[in-house]
């Protein structure tokens, strides 16, 4: 891949260890890019693969607290992410659930950006954001709102700056759509397959992995499975810890954070995995799957994607889709399950994980990023044809 490359990122700290950082390991591990982000707390984390890297970073860098992650500053990030000079690169690619997109480039670059999804709290998760944060009510409430709505016309405008959207699912290219009237070429993000291992034993009970805050529906989950009187594991940690373990009857075990060897142990003995957020793709589900676990997922965003319904596939099927985030359709789909079982096989789950390597995924950036390339320098030389 010829020219010089930028990959800039939102933030790069060690409590930022989600798919979006995934994709960035990822491609930085075939493509020689500099990187670039709001803040960089890794470069100095010996058990970082960014140990010793140099990272270019923002004004960000050096506010109070933004080890703890620059979220606090959420309206200064578009005006530092436009600080960047990135004016010797050939190619941009961006990482973006927020504001990466944002850098500003000349007509001469080509900006790639790889979306995970448009920035949540200024558009569906709006108004959860209002309800559940302090600054949502009184006088601080219609400040936050206007902020918002400044937030969403910088977000369209910023999109601008991309030449060629990608998405991480058919959901989020449908929402990038709806945001910006972009059209967007779905690459699925890499999961570590190969980390995870396979059993065709299950133990009985069930497990969700997530963090423990509103939107990911762990509590519909303990509701439900309170009332199912099922053995329930929960791992994860949030704001939502104390209220869950208050509502959790005896037949749930509420574990918290867990290192990885510990998630990977129970993901491959459990007899089910049990997800009830809608997410933009969902890595954790993939990650079931490649176990040989089934997942019982709420039935919209990427898990319609990622999961094949055991009622639809038969005995290549990997789980069971709910159709509402409600208990009783949780535990209508459990019920179902269990009915149904005998016609699982483990190893599909797993071949049907593969799809999702991150060789599958380098392949098809690599291959996404030399066609916008070409396509880049086609439209101006007929553009150059005709002036």
């Amino acid at each position: 891949m010829s020219g010089k490359y930028a990959l800039v990122h939102e933030w790069l700290t060690p409590k930022a260890t989600g798919g979006s950082e995934l994709v960035v390991r990822e491609i930085l591990n075939h493509v020689d890019a500099d990187l670039y982000a709001l803040i960089d707390f890794e470069s100095t984390n010996p058990d970082s693969y960014l140990y010793q890297r140099p990272i270019g970073t923002t004004f960000l860098q050096h506010f109070p607290g933004a080890r703890n992650g620059v979220q606090k500053y959420l309206p200064l990030m578009p005006l530092a992410v436009e600080q960047l000079d990135l004016r010797q690169y050939d190619v941009i690619l961006s990482s973006s659930h927020a504001v990466a997109k944002g850098v500003i480039t000349t007509p001469n670059q080509v900006h790639i950006c790889y979306c995970h999804s448009p920035m949540r709290y200024a558009w569906e998760l709006t108004f959860d954001y209002l309800r559940y944060s302090q600054l949502g009510r009184g006088v601080p409430g219609w400040a936050t709102r206007y902020l918002l709505h400044q937030l969403r016309q910088w977000d369209v405008i910023s999109a601008n700056r991309v030449d060629y959207f990608i998405a991480n699912s058919e959901y989020t290219a449908r929402r990038i759509w709806r945001c910006y009237r972009r059209p967007a070429q779905v690459i699925y993000p890499p999961v570590q397959i190969a980390d995870f291992p396979f059993s065709s034993q299950k133990e009985d009970f069930y497990l969700t992995v997530s963090r423990l805050v509103s939107y990911k529906q762990v509590s519909l989950i303990v509701r439900a499975f309170n009332q199912l009187q099922k053995p329930l594991v929960i791992i994860g940690t949030g704001d939502e810890m104390q209220q869950i373990r208050k509502m959790a009857k005896s037949n749930i075990k509420i574990l918290g954070w867990q290192p990885d060897d510990v998630v990977k142990k129970y993901m491959a003995n459990a007899k089910g995995f049990v997800y009830a957020a809608r997410e933009d793709f969902g890595i954790a589900l993939v990650e079931a799957q490649a176990c040989g676990t089934p997942v019982i997922a709420y039935g919209d965003g990427g898990a319609s994607e990622t999961v094949r319904d055991i009622r639809t596939w038969g005995s290549t099927g990997t789980g069971i889709l709910f159709a509402e985030q409600t208990e009783a359709a949780l535990m209508a789909a459990i019920q179902t399950w269990e009915k149904c079982q005998g016609q699982f096989v483990p190893e599909y789950g797993r071949s049907h994980a593969m799809q999702f390597s991150p060789q599958a995924f380098a392949q098809r950036y690599l291959d996404f990023v030399d066609i916008c390339r070409e396509k880049k320098t086609k439209s101006w030389d007929i553009k150059a044809e005709f002036c």
